[in-house]
């Protein structure tokens, strides 16, 4: 079965986005993400910042490539809701950690913490409501 119908078979709360909203949002967020953690990757590198702050970002953007392929390709939906979790997790520490340093890169981050809640929220619905998958 293809992946679509795959996830299109799955019980969902009435309120789950179409998946064209979802991929709009993304691509919001995305160059977001890319400027902000290329920013303080960079920063690490210089040494204008200890690698623990950069620590955070390096998790959550290793789960957040995963959470496709688990989700999608594996078809795990409770790995894919530990995952999303993962990432929910990390934009908070992200924040925290980046916050005394680079305050703008803390605030930036704010766009993609909304959309990861109301994404986890999401997440750990169809893996509750599809647990016998």
């Amino acid at each position: 079965m293809a992946w679509k119908d795959w996830y299109d078979s799955l019980a969902k709360p009435s309120w789950t986005p179409e998946p064209a909203t979802i991929g709009l949002i993304w691509q919001i967020l995305y160059p977001i993400i890319l400027l902000t953690f290329t920013f303080v990757f960079v920063q690490a590198v210089r040494k204008k910042v200890p690698w623990k702050v950069a620590l955070p970002f390096a998790i959550n953007l290793v789960a957040n490539l995963v959470f496709t392929a688990i989700q999608f390709g594996l078809r795990n939906l409770p790995l894919a809701a530990l995952d999303i979790l993962i990432v929910w997790a990390t934009i908070i520490w992200m924040m925290v950690a980046v916050w005394k340093h680079y305050r703008w890169v803390a605030a930036a981050q704010l766009p993609y913490f909304v959309w990861v809640s109301i994404a986890t929220v999401l997440q750990l619905s169809i893996t509750w409501w599809n647990l016998d998958r």
